[in-house]
């Protein structure tokens, strides 16, 4: 009976469709490091989402009737494996190997038809848990995170976003041009009063202002035509080359193992990623290889607990805290005329999990659980177009000798989300399923 309930927690995790927030696609679960034995676990998810926008007649050439952007993610797939060797009654080590994110965007229809996007992750995680009493154990240990990206932009994408920030620049120029007028009649006021230390400075400033409002007005001309020429494309492409990078993670645990009590706090910090980048823009004879774009992947922080109310019966829960808000995408040609960043995220997210697991016989367990993510009512990343979610998990597991199978089911309510063109994407769902086989040794 330990065995099931000291491992209902796991169970939950091979659900596995939906994660906190943002792009994540698996986390470790630390709660494999206090499992009885020396085991291996491998893990496998599928998810299949039904997710597609709409969007308004403005964002297309034409104008005419609200179109639709079509399903916007395949189906999508995850592994996991997870290692633990108890050394000594103090001292456990664990391994984990995963795909901690993950985002393969392909829109197919209307204008928003050919936007592509892949981020692709892989992980290495080394953690030693060292028991400082038969109720407190602290753990700690570095992650290792590999990630390659690739994005392409259609053309009235990219040239609606030029034309807005030529629209902004021109405005600037408007702006800096009228200062230095302004600067220009004090200064000329100054020196009819005989003040010609104050009319040289205002000279100077008008000057300055005057150079430039003249390169904000040339650059917004240059992008605004570029934008209203219909025969050059304005596709988009950029390729960061595949980085890797440490970050590091720290935890502590408090258990009374009577009563199958657990509590977790665990911290994994940010990893800075420096991608070298390419990126190729034809209309505005843009071909570069080798800028620099640093992203931030999130820290997280994350409370575990579980607890058995009744014989057999085990309530477990999670809150998750993700910092999503540092994860900003911005090349250095994109942005540069644009003026924004290529996608990102614009607050941090909080995640919670509540779920109850029951033994049913000595071989058989099951599990339900509940997970929600609340809406913030931002702009979404076209990558990741949901605002928050709710779900719903059940499965089972059923143990064999020194072998533990376990299953599960997830449905997923996507929040209704809106990215920063207006378009909304609402009523979305997604089906996971996920499978994870562990052997004792």
């Amino acid at each position: 009976m330990t065995r099931l309930m000291t491992s209902a927690v796991a169970l939950a995790v091979a659900a596995g469709a939906a994660q906190a927030g943002g792009i994540e696609h698996s986390s470790n679960d630390y709660n494999f490091l206090f499992t009885p034995n020396d085991q291996l676990q491998l893990s496998f998810s599928h998810l299949s989402p039904d997710l597609s926008g709409k969007y308004t007649p403005q964002l297309t050439a034409a104008g005419g009737g609200e179109e639709d952007t079509g399903n916007m993610l395949g189906n999508d797939t995850g592994y996991g494996l997870a290692y633990k060797n108890e050394f000594t009654e103090s001292f456990t080590f664990g391994l984990y190997l995963n795909d901690p994110y993950n985002a393969n965007a392909e829109y197919t229809k209307g204008v928003y038809s050919g936007l592509t996007a892949d981020w692709d992750s892989d992980q290495v995680a080394l953690v030693g848990k060292y028991s400082v009493s038969d109720r407190v154990s602290v753990f700690g240990g570095a992650r290792y995170v590999e990630s390659q990206a690739d994005i392409l932009i259609p053309d009235l994408l990219v040239r609606s976003s030029v034309g807005r920030n030529a629209q902004t620049l021109g405005a600037e120029a408007q702006a800096l041009g009228a200062q230095a007028q302004q600067s220009g009649a004090e200064a000329e006021a100054a020196g009819r009063a005989g003040d010609a230390a104050t009319a040289q400075q205002l000279g100077a400033e008008a000057q300055t202002l005057g150079a430039q409002a003249q390169q904000l007005g040339a650059r917004a001309e240059t992008l605004g035509a570029a934008a209203q020429d219909v025969d050059t494309s304005m596709d988009y492409t950029a390729s960061g080359s595949r980085v890797g990078d440490w970050g590091a993670l720290l935890g502590v645990a408090y258990e009374i193992p009577d009563i199958a009590l657990r509590v977790v706090l665990s911290w994994q910090s940010e990893i800075d990623h420096r991608f070298r980048t390419s990126e190729t823009l034809a209309g505005l004879d843009i071909d570069t290889d080798g800028g620099d774009t640093k992203v931030k992947m999130p820290q997280v922080v994350t409370l575990d607990f579980q607890t058995g109310v009744a014989p057999g019966t085990l309530v477990y829960g999670q809150v998750k805290w993700t910092e999503w808000s540092k994860w900003d995408v911005r090349t250095p040609e994109y942005e540069g005329v644009t003026g924004g960043n290529v996608t990102g995220f614009d607050n941090d997210r909080t995640t919670w999990k509540l779920g109850v697991g029951r033994a049913f016989t000595d071989d058989v367990s099951g599990f339900a659980q509940v997970t929600y993510e609340a809406q913030n009512g931002d702009a979404t990343s076209r990558l990741a177009p949901r605002d928050g979610f709710a779900s719903l998990g059940v499965g089972g597991q059923y143990a064999m000798d020194n072998m533990t199978l376990r299953g599960g089911l997830e449905y997923v309510w996507i929040g209704d989300a809106e990215d920063a063109s207006g378009t909304r994407f609402e009523d979305n769902t997604a089906l996971g399923v996920g499978l994870s086989l562990t052997v004792d040794f």
